[in-house]
């Protein structure tokens, strides 16, 4: 049996009109020391999302979207922060902001297996009920 590893993570929310402090739960992003795994998992329900605000710009949030998962993923292509180590990628992105793409708070747990932990976060606190 494999030993727990403690993760941290959040979850990804757009808030189209920040004054109305109303928001939709898009992602979750992960980040497991033990591993050196730092993964996000967004997918934009677009009409879900027009639901919310239906004057989105659906163009910019998907811009907004990308750059979250260049720098959470690194590399070259990821500008200045993507050029971060892993673990302050993910205190950057998790870092409270006030625009249309923001994160929970960041939250604690245990999993042997950081994948499945994110892709169960994923299930449980983004994809809709049924």
């Amino acid at each position: 049996m494999q030993e727990n590893r403690l993760f941290e993570y959040a979850v990804i929310r757009v808030v189209p009109r920040v004054e109305r402090e109303e928001f939709l739960n898009v992602g979750v992003i992960l980040w497991c020391s033990a591993e050196k795994f730092l993964q996000v998992r967004i997918s934009l329900d677009e009409t879900r999302l027009k639901l919310l605000c239906a004057k989105l710009d659906m163009d910019e949030l998907r811009a907004y979207v990308r750059s979250f998962e260049r720098i959470c993923q690194g590399g070259p292509g990821a500008g200045p922060i993507g050029k971060l180590p892993p673990v302050e990628r993910f205190r950057w992105l998790t870092a409270t902001r006030s625009t249309i793409v923001q994160c929970s708070r960041v939250h604690p747990g245990l999993s042997p297996d950081a994948c499945q932990m994110l892709d169960r976060l994923y299930a449980q606190l983004v994809l809709p009920e049924h």
